[in-house]
């Protein structure tokens, strides 16, 4: 059973954990105040609501996912504790860090940050409390005691260097695929449903904001872009919101494609492409590149976080050197121009997702987790 920040569906096992109404409205007003206040994510008011719901009192293990997301705050973590073990999947830094979600080069988290020096980096603080709000993540973990599972290799790495996580157990569960869904289908009948022309190589650029977005290198996209006009051919897919704005920026046919919501169309803007380009600047390990390598679509990326973990260079995809737009442009040419090594990348990436990122293979590893920790429990 879940319970989620907000709901739109009908299903029986899903509900809000503000219950709705005028506490989904007190909790909004206190997320308003404490961001002014740089109290970053430190009160919901539901919060005494949330624990008291008989699907949380009665929980053999509970699992908590993204607790900066508006809807619960980490401050949670011991009483949830109290009522049953916790398993915290993390989504990125911001559980070891004073206020950010990705530190970039900033090594602070290590220190206990403060005098930080990227207040605006998401998600933004005001004034500087991150060390204060370090202090405030110390307390509660070493109350709560959390058993820590990171999506990524590299995540994992820095959950065990933080010493906000010292003594606790951390695990590296890979994000799964639904390989019924996401899978190679023919690209001609792909680009027919989207309405994409067959007769031209396909590049696909994908991120939820398409333009100014640094962490996901859309700058550099448009610059691998340009650079690679000169040394071939081909037409540019974007899936994600303000496609529109790269018309006349880069040389290429440019197919805005929107953000789709619908996974199977989303399996077939993936499964259009000939490759993918993926340039984050700070990353984990996103699901654009794992399920765009279930689609048979080889991903050119930038060797950052813990995309290594899925893209192997030169087998399952290539990684080029963060922020050479001009690398990224030129691999992603080689690879539109090469038929064969296209192929052979596409298979074995196919391939890597059907061993290490299977959707069931995620779903065990956590269904072992949580049992023998309820087993530990009952002892």
């Amino acid at each position: 059973r879940m319970l989620v920040g907000f709901k739109s569906g009908h299903d029986d096992d899903t509900d809000t954990v503000h219950g709705g109404g005028a506490r989904r409205i007190a909790d909004r007003l206190a997320e308003e105040a404490t961001r002014r206040a740089g109290m970053q994510y430190l009160w919901y008011p539901s919060g005494r609501h949330l624990i008291r719901h008989p699907w949380v009192t009665g929980a053999s293990t509970i699992q908590v996912y993204n607790t900066h997301g508006g809807y619960i705050s980490h401050r949670l973590l011991p009483a949830l504790a109290r009522i049953a073990p916790v398993v915290w999947r993390l989504s990125d830094m911001w559980a070891v860090t004073g206020h950010c979600a990705y530190s970039g080069p900033c090594e602070r988290w290590r220190e206990g940050c403060g005098a930080c020096p990227d207040l605006v980096a998401y998600p933004p603080v005001p004034v500087d409390t991150t060390a204060w709000l370090w202090r405030i993540k110390r307390r509660i973990y070493a109350r709560a005691r959390p058993v820590i599972v990171a999506p990524s290799s590299w995540l994992e790495r820095i959950a065990k260097e933080s010493p906000l996580f010292a003594g606790l157990k951390v695990h590296c569960i890979p994000n799964g695929v639904d390989r019924s869904i996401f899978r190679a289908i023919p690209k001609a009948a792909a680009r027919e449903v989207l309405g994409l022309p067959r007769d031209r190589k396909l590049l696909l650029y994908s991120a939820h904001v398409l333009t100014g977005n640094p962490r996901k290198g859309s700058a550099d996209a448009e610059e691998a872009c340009r650079h690679l006009a000169e040394r071939t051919e081909c037409d540019v897919v974007l899936l994600g919101f303000g496609g529109e704005g790269w018309r006349g920026r880069i040389p290429q046919r440019v197919h805005p494609l929107g953000f789709i919501s619908d996974e199977r169309l989303l399996a077939a803007a993936y499964a259009a492409a000939d490759v993918a380009i993926a340039p984050s600047t700070v990353e984990n390990l996103p699901n654009s590149i794992l399920e765009s390598m279930a689609c048979g679509t080889p991903v050119v990326a930038y060797d950052t976080g813990g995309i290594s973990d899925a893209v192997t260079d030169g087998k399952t995809g290539v990684l080029v050197t963060p922020g050479d737009a001009a690398a990224l442009g030129d691999a992603a040419a080689r690879l539109l121009a090469d038929d064969d090594a296209r192929d052979r990348i596409a298979q074995a990436g196919v391939d890597r997702i059907a061993t290490r990122f299977d959707a069931a293979r995620e779903a065990r590893a956590f269904l072992d987790l949580h049992t023998s920790l309820a087993a530990a429990r009952a002892e």
